[in-house]
């Protein structure tokens, strides 16, 4: 469970990142340039909903617990 996790936070950021490349890449008309930005933030989005639908998923299925803030601390 954590490798997936783990696989889905580097996808995000990998996302990021490219939507970052493509925001800084100068581009002729800057059509190409929004383009390819707005399809790797669209990825991100994706890639969150997916994650937050797995994790639900695993509490559900009982692969995670929550353990919450202890009262005593």
């Amino acid at each position: 469970m954590k490798f997936l996790v783990l696989l889905a936070f580097l996808a995000i950021i990998g996302s990021l990142a490219s939507a970052l490349f493509f925001m800084l890449r100068g581009g002729q008309e800057g059509k190409g340039r929004s383009g390819h930005m707005a399809r790797a933030l669209a990825f991100r989005v994706g890639f969150s909903i997916v994650l937050f639908l797995c994790l639900l998923l695993a509490w559900k299925l009982g692969y995670i617990r929550p353990t919450g803030i202890p009262a005593g601390a």
